[in-house]
């Protein structure tokens, strides 16, 4: 099965960030990609999160796309605050209470960027699917 695409949209406020967990746990299992749904949910949580902590004031949504394609489940999550595009820091301070996100990013995925749209930007992240 490949080419399944889902989006969603939520509100940037903190309550969106579980709502958006329980929806891609949602779909993967009835996508039938259980072995995904632990980093893809996690995934998904640290870039909500970014949303709800940096791009309040910009815009009232979010949007959550979830696409099956080509072996890859891909995340994205877009915003409309363009003034700050997201990078992972080059080092981290072991004393800070954040910063981890990206990073956390870059641990489970294969690789993850982020490109611009009009307005503000989406983050991605590829979750290879393996032989399912």
């Amino acid at each position: 099965m490949s080419g399944r695409t889902h989006i969603e949209t939520f509100r940037i406020r903190r309550s969106s960030v579980p709502a958006a967990r329980r929806h891609v746990e949602t779909t993967l299992l009835a996508w039938k990609l259980s072995p995904l749904v632990e980093p893809a949910t996690l995934i998904t949580s640290e870039l909500a999160t970014n949303v709800v902590a940096h791009a309040t004031g910009i815009g009232e949504y979010f949007e959550l796309g979830l696409r099956r394609r080509d072996g890859v489940l891909v995340i994205e999550v877009g915003d409309s605050y363009q003034w700050a595009m997201p990078e992972k820091p080059a080092a981290l301070d072991p004393e800070a209470l954040g910063g981890r996100g990206l990073m956390i990013v870059e641990a489970l995925s294969a690789k993850w960027g982020v490109r611009p749209r009009s307005p503000g930007k989406t983050v991605w992240a590829h979750l290879p699917l393996g032989d399912r």
